[in-house]
């Protein structure tokens, strides 16, 4: 079965964000007299939301630290979203060919579903979503298909007609979880190691090789 939807992650998959997540996050660490990380450890300490982005950078501190240290994030984070991250080269330009193609899109990401809307609608600005979703309470995060399944009944496609585009083992852990062809890309924040290692059908490292392998997907 062709695919007539694809459901994308955000960070690390459609924009670049690592830069501006890991300055907010060492600020925050910063006020709260815990020390700042290195801006390559946060491509481990990012996929799971926020609250474990949290917990992960204070290393396991109090909660009531993590909560304060969140808090100083994301106020930090809110002012200053677009200050580095951009979508990835290419990527904007294989979804709109996937939405001329007749191909209806959605996001479904873990980080604040504000912060993911306003991405998705300021660096991807010609891309036709249907659909996009970051973390909303009460519904399960990712590796969860909860929201992927919804998603996909919103755009109106079986789960085995959608196709899951993401950079971690959490979004190819969701493809599964849903029965939906998973397809990890080697430009974001894990390795195709990992991609395949939970079950990607496909990886790609460019937007050229994305389109082509979303378009082919059960052909």
């Amino acid at each position: 079965m062709l695919l007539r939807a694809v459901l994308f992650d955000l960070d690390g998959t459609l924009v670049d964000s690592l830069g501006d997540i890991a300055t907010a996050m060492n600020h925050a660490l910063t006020e709260h007299g815990l020390p700042p990380h290195p801006e390559a450890a946060y491509l481990r300490f990012v996929g799971e939301g926020v609250a474990k982005l949290a917990e992960r950078a204070t290393a396991g501190a109090a909660p009531a630290l993590q909560g304060q240290v969140l808090s100083t994030y994301h106020a930090y984070y809110d002012a200053h979203l677009f200050d580095r991250t951009r979508a990835y080269p290419g990527v904007e330009d294989a979804l709109v060919a996937l939405a001329a193609d007749g191909v209806r899109l959605g996001v479904l990401s873990n980080k604040s579903d504000d912060f993911v809307k306003r991405l998705a609608a300021r660096l991807l600005p010609g891309v036709r979503f249907t659909a996009v979703y970051g973390e909303r309470p009460g519904i399960p995060r990712k590796p969860d298909p909860t929201a992927a399944l919804a998603l996909a009944a919103e755009l109106g496609v079986a789960p085995e007609a959608c196709g899951f585009v993401g950079d971690t083992s959490v979004d190819m852990d969701t493809a599964k979880a849903a029965g939906m062809y998973g397809v990890g890309v080697t430009w974001g924040f894990r390795t195709a190691a990992e991609l395949h290692a939970h079950g990607a059908r496909a990886v790609v490292s460019s937007a050229g090789e994305l389109l082509a392998a979303l378009r082919t997907a059960g052909a």
